[in-house]
Formats: structure tokens, sequence, C-alpha cells
């Protein structure tokens, strides 16, 4: 469930990879190697929160990745490494 700060939704890490459909441990490589950029906004505790805007830019990419070359009944969590992501997004290359 989102929380709200001054009118802004936001969503937990654990949220976004379930809305998403990816586990919490590719999200944190995916951010680390820079395949995706980092949550703009923390929690005072120092976690991440994602707005609805950031949430919606990683489902689109990550189902574009699973529309073109992502392979069917495989897990998008082991089948794609961070610099295959890298180069898919800068070609927009089939595999």
């Amino acid at each position: 469930m989102p929380i709200t700060l001054n009118g802004q939704n936001y969503y937990r890490t654990a949220e976004t990879c379930q809305v998403v459909g990816i586990s919490k441990t590719t999200l944190f490589r995916w951010l680390k190697e820079n395949v995706f950029n980092e949550a703009e906004h923390r929690d005072r505790r120092g976690w991440r929160l994602f707005t609805e805007n950031e949430v919606e830019g990683l489902k689109t990419e990550v189902n574009r990745i699973i529309k073109n070359g992502h392979r069917e009944g495989s897990n998008i969590d082991s089948h794609f490494s961070c610099d295959k992501i890298k180069n898919f997004r800068d070609n927009e290359s089939s595999y």
C-alpha cells in the first residue's frame, strides 16, 4: 500500500518489486549497476521510496525487456545480466 507524503504517493521497495514483477535482489542489483536510476526519495530511515512515475517507468522497461528478449517461462531475475539489459536499452535490439 503506497504512502502519501505532501500529496505525493510513494511505494516502498517491496511494493515496487511486487508491482513490477522482479525480486528485491534484482532491483538492488540493477540500481547498483546503474541499469535504472536510483530512487529520488527516501524515508527517515533511509529506505527508498519510489514515485508512481518511477514505478510505472520501471514496469514499462521490464515489460519491454520481456516482450523483446525474455524467453517465455524463464525467470527475468536470473535471465538477464545488468550489462545485457543496459545494452538492450541502449540498442533496443532483440535477444
